[in-house]
């Protein structure tokens, strides 16, 4: 299976005394474009997406969809999920990577849910999470239970 997307810059030039331009967008078929930007610098725009939030929400959509896949299975009654997803960055022996994302989300379980046993497919979901398994950095899980009123 395939996952094609296409990358288009329209910058001047990438010489000369200016800076060039590092805005581009993202498309893949029919679907919306993703405007992109740099996640930091003086060209970096807070209203575009940059590779350090598209990496995260990656893992962090990802990692929703296979939890929410073992509670289905398990039987447990999920009514919401918002999760944060945060990337570092950091900078060991002049080389820069993403070294750590932190999955923060607050999970709405039905009433008389067991709370325990959907912390425990929540873990378990990093073990089937393939965008997690297909990265070095390290990946946090720090999520909070609340258990809907009747």
């Amino acid at each position: 299976m395939n996952f094609p997307s296409t990358l288009t810059w329209h910058g001047t030039t990438t010489l000369g005394d200016d800076e060039h331009v590092r805005a581009a967008t993202a498309s893949i078929g029919a679907k919306p474009l993703i405007d992109l930007s740099p996640g930091d610098g003086p060209q970096a725009d807070p209203t575009r997406w940059n590779p350090e939030d598209l990496l995260a929400t990656s893992l962090g959509y990802c990692h929703m969809l296979t939890f929410l896949a073992l509670a289905r299975k398990v039987r447990i009654d999920v009514r919401g999920y918002e999760g944060l997803a945060t990337a570092e960055l950091a900078t060991v022996d002049k080389r820069t990577s993403v070294t750590t994302i932190t999955l923060t989300p607050t999970i709405t379980l039905a009433p008389g849910s067991d709370v325990e046993k959907a912390h425990t497919m929540f873990e378990k979901a990093a073990k089937y999470c393939f965008i997690g398994n297909s990265l070095t950095s390290e990946v946090r899980h720090a999520p909070t239970f609340v258990v809907a009123e009747e």
